[in-house]
């Protein structure tokens, strides 16, 4: 039985991390997608909490090509607790195709997690909302560090429909 443990504790890491590129039920990736135009910085107008950002103010997310097709992802944010700046630096893949929502991103190693883009200004990529493989991670981004008020109450109202807990949203604070 020795003998077969490492293969079944592989077994479950491979379904584990298969369960951390998916969606949540009744949501889809956008379609029409085109990353050229998504690239560079965007603003975290709001997010659920997650233990990877918790006590972070103004959050940003720079995206970049990477030579092999992938995306360069570089979050930053300051940790007013400590009086400093925090980065991670990852990087992401299509999971779907190049015109589907729909990426895996990695910030350590071989483990990678859903970043699933469930709405998108098409017309000037002026803002997203974006979850992860369940219903625990979204975010608001804008192209600037304030987003209208409006855009954002319709954001919200579709994760809300979508069954995200948006009450729980904490809105990013920017200087």
């Amino acid at each position: 039985m020795k003998r077969y443990a490492h293969k079944i504790a592989g077994f479950c890491c491979i379904l584990l991390a298969a369960g951390c590129t998916g969606l949540p039920a009744g949501v889809t990736p956008v379609a029409g997608f085109e990353a050229g135009r998504y690239l560079g910085t965007w603003y975290e107008i709001a997010r659920l909490d997650n233990s990877f950002e918790r006590g972070l103010e103004q959050v940003t997310a720079q995206y970049s090509m990477r030579e092999d097709g992938g995306i360069r992802v570089v979050n930053r944010g300051f940790d007013a607790a400590r009086n400093e700046w925090r980065e991670a630096e990852g990087r992401a893949y299509f999971i779907d195709g190049p015109h589907t929502g729909r990426l895996k991103v990695s910030f350590f190693g071989p483990f990678y997690g859903s970043y699933n883009i469930i709405a998108l200004d098409h017309a000037g990529y002026d803002y997203a909302l974006v979850c992860g493989f369940d219903t625990s991670y979204l975010w608001i981004l804008a192209r600037q560090p304030d987003l209208d008020r409006r855009i954002a109450e319709e954001l919200v109202a579709i994760a809300g429909a979508r069954g995200f807990d948006t009450s729980q949203l904490i809105y990013v604070r920017h200087q």
